[in-house]
């Protein structure tokens, strides 16, 4: 199996310490977060009730299993430390690897961002207005507050600096996190179990009304990339492991299985409890927003008091505490080894490939840390945005590993991980597709904001990926346009999507104030208008509104397209200045330096040219005079190497003197070939015969050059290949060497 990396990285990069429980803990710890409570009620139950979001998550989970195994065919024959980068880098190239870099990347830091900010609201649920001091501003209706902000910043700068200079300690804290969450978890699910009766757990109706099961259970599924994403953050520590990479699937599948068990206990113990009040889970869940405030908004903890008191209550906090610790933790971990390994290939500044004593990408934690400090100051809402984008990403991300999975195994002819591949590459086309357009499954869409945050985020790629190109000295970028393409296509897309998207959101809203106005709803202005000027407004508004996105789609499209060819001309200049500097240097190759004919390499890629030729019958004509020069021995000997040289350039001038319409060149110390074709091949005969008088007029002259020369043509039919034609002409070369030493011509010893 195949080496992955240099022998330098071998010895001095990042030194195995990663057990196979430190690797589960990452793997669970990263994938699951803050949003398990969060989402599993006003996603996962209001979208497919417990039933639909139990069987969705179990189909997801499968999905996930798939692409488990592509992740482990690829860390076993490139156990690199950059993941999915390092994968596409080897199999499809740079250009890919970035385009897999920029996104992966994006999907760490957004989970990231949100479990830290995520604390905020841990702290308001359990510990009151603790650090709600200190009022700032709020930002899209979220109160950003001095002491909140602080907090999160805090827990940000602890968990980088834990990670930067006590990795090691910092992956046990997640081995005991996980174990943590985990058990707590499956305590509170399996007591409400076996408490639960028909009035205390109303599991009925399994599924939503209104949609059919199908759709339900498909809907949920077709978030699983947003479920699992990290459950992969192994891969980019897989230099790392101090087991065989052999076990990897085993790690995988466990961390994937315990993650979907993880989801579904919260999912079913929501709803093992509910309000006196409420005539059902569905009523339950549809009106948390009209709680306010305390346990009955988190329907998991109001389930686990219910059952468990107080202890229940410790038991999820203590659980949900551990899952944002262990997803900053885990995300710093495969933050870390991706800027890493992207920075020693000059995507990021060099700096951040060092390594500290530790042998801890020390840099890369920093570079985390510094564009992971000022988000708390965005406030959730927006953050909650960025969060979004994991859907995409990891369609991306999952999509281009099992395409490099796919191509890998067809080069070795693997054929399971060839299945395995072809169907992670089938099902993430599919996602996509529904992500695009929403409405071909009835599904939740992304928020408005989110379709206009990756259509920044991929503009921005073309952006950085210019700066990437003026630092390639290697010259690795810009091979493969594909990636290219596929970036313009991605901010097509999601601009469309967001146009269409944020055209919904104003038609609905207003219709929502045209039926205000008519049901007397509307503000005093809105009736001072009247009815008519009214109507105008909105349709103004709506014009107005509808005009500035079509512009602001048509100024990112044009941009991009701007930067496409833009960067397309810096890749095009750079192929003709290395065109240049590469027929300079077959320039050089192909001429001998002593003489100014053209040299032995140049001769055989000409008889390599003719054999072409002669092969397809597409030349009928051509003849070979080969040449050695007499006397060069006797020269040497008895004037010096100076002297014989000398007396080789001298043979050199009178052969092209005598053949100046054919190409010479020099195959050895003292032999010269000439190509005669069309009119040098026309007047060979008479050139040959003058060539021959000038030779024997130069024997009886001491220190005048002799050379002898043998002259055969091509027979088609006949000669198979230009050796043939050389061999006769080389006899006929030797024959009149002979002739001149009987002239009294100086030869060899």
């Amino acid at each position: 199996m195949e080496e992955f990396g240099s022998v330098k990285e071998r010895e001095e990069g990042l030194v195995p310490y990663l057990t196979p429980l430190g690797a589960w803990a990452l793997s669970v710890g990263t994938a699951i977060g803050w949003g398990s409570f969060v989402f599993t009620t006003n996603l996962y139950l209001s979208e497919a009730g417990p039933v639909g979001s139990a069987l969705g998550m179990l189909v997801g989970m499968v999905i996930m299993l798939f692409i488990s195994r592509n992740y482990h065919y690829l860390i076993n024959y490139y156990p690199s430390a950059g993941g999915v980068y390092g994968y596409v880098k080897k199999i499809f190239g740079y250009d890919r690897a970035f385009l897999s870099f920029w996104y992966v990347g994006l999907a760490y830091l957004a989970m990231l961002w949100a479990n830290a900010t995520s604390l905020p609201l841990f702290a308001r649920n359990f510990l009151g207005d603790t650090f709600r001091f200190g009022y700032l501003y709020t930002v899209f209706d979220y109160e950003v507050y001095l002491g909140e902000v602080l907090l999160t910043m805090a827990a940000i700068l602890f968990m980088g600096l834990l990670c930067m200079k006590r990795e090691r300690i910092a992956v046990n804290l997640m081995k005991v996190l996980a174990l943590t969450f985990t058990v707590c978890i499956a305590v509170c699910f399996a007591v409400a179990m076996l408490h639960r009766d028909a009035v205390v757990f109303p599991f009925t109706p399994g599924f939503i009304s209104g949609k059919s099961a199908l759709s339900q259970v498909t809907g949920i599924a077709l978030i699983a990339p947003w479920a699992f994403i990290g459950f992969e953050n192994i891969s980019h520590s897989a230099r790392e492991f101090k087991f065989s990479h052999k076990k990897t699937f085993n790690v995988l599948t466990v961390s994937v299985v315990t993650t979907t068990l993880l989801y579904i206990f919260v999912i079913l113990l929501s709803i093992s409890a509910i309000p006196s009040q409420y005539t059902g889970w569905p009523d339950y869940i549809n009106r948390l927003a009209d709680q306010g405030g305390g346990l009955k908004v988190l329907p998991a903890f109001y389930a686990a008091h219910y059952y468990l008191g107080d202890t229940g209550m410790f038991l999820l906090a203590a659980a949900l505490f551990s899952l944002v610790m262990t997803s900053l933790i885990g995300n710093t971990v495969a933050l870390s080894r991706l800027f890493y390994s992207v920075a020693k290939d000059d995507i990021l500044p060099e700096r951040f490939a060092k390594l500290n004593q530790n042998r801890n990408p020390e840099m890369a934690v920093g570079l985390i840390l510094l564009l992971s400090l000022p988000i708390p100051l965005l406030g959730r809402t927006a953050v909650g945005w960025i969060v979004d984008v994991l859907t995409i990403s990891a369609i991306i991300v999952y999509g281009l590993i099992s395409a490099a999975a796919y191509k890998l195994a067809g080069e070795r002819g693997d054929r399971t991980e060839r299945c395995t591949g072809f169907v992670g590459v089938a099902i993430m086309a599919v996602f996509a597709l529904l992500q695009l357009f929403p409405e071909l499954n009835n599904f939740e869409q992304l928020a408005t904001e989110t379709y206009f945050l990756i259509t920044i985020w991929s503009v921005c790629g073309f952006l950085f990926l210019r700066n990437v190109l003026h630092r390639d000295y290697a010259k690795v970028f810009g091979r493969s346009v594909v990636a290219w393409v596929a970036l313009m296509a991605i901010i097509v897309f999601m601009s469309m999507s967001w146009m269409r998207q944020s055209d919904q959101d104003f038609a609905e809203k207003t219709m929502s104030e045209i039926r205000g106005f008519y049901r007397g709803e509307a503000n005093a202005a809105a009736y001072e208008m009247g009815e008519e000027d009214f109507m105008n407004s909105k349709k103004q508004d709506y014009v107005v509104r509808g005009s500035r996105k079509n512009s602001v789609v048509l100024i990112l499209i044009m941009f991009s397209l701007g930067m496409f060819f833009t960067n397309y001309a810096i890749v095009q200049r750079r192929t003709e200045e290395t065109e240049a500097e590469l027929g300079h240097v077959q320039k050089l190759a192909y001429r001998d330096a002593m003489t100014g004919v053209k040299s032995k390499q140049a001769y055989v890629d000409e008889v390599s040219r003719l054999d072409e030729l002669i092969g397809s019958g597409a030349i009928k004509q051509f003849a070979m005079l080969v040449c050695d020069v007499n006397g060069l021995k006797h020269i040497n000997d008895t004037y010096g190497h100076k002297a014989g040289d000398e007396y080789i350039c001298a043979a050199s001038k009178l052969i092209c003197e005598n053949f100046k319409h054919s190409p010479v060149f020099r195959t050895g110390g003292d032999e010269f070939v000439a190509i005669l074709e069309n009119q040098g091949f026309e007047g060979r005969h008479d050139c040959v015969a003058a060539f021959n008088r000038q030779v024997e007029a130069n024997v009886k002259v001491e220190g005048k050059v002799v050379v002898s020369v043998g002259l055969t043509d091509f027979v088609p039919g006949q000669d198979k290949n230009v050796h043939d034609v050389f061999e006769r002409a080389d006899a006929l070369m030797y024959k009149r060497k002979m002739q001149l030493k009987a002239m009294g011509a100086k030869t060899r010893a």
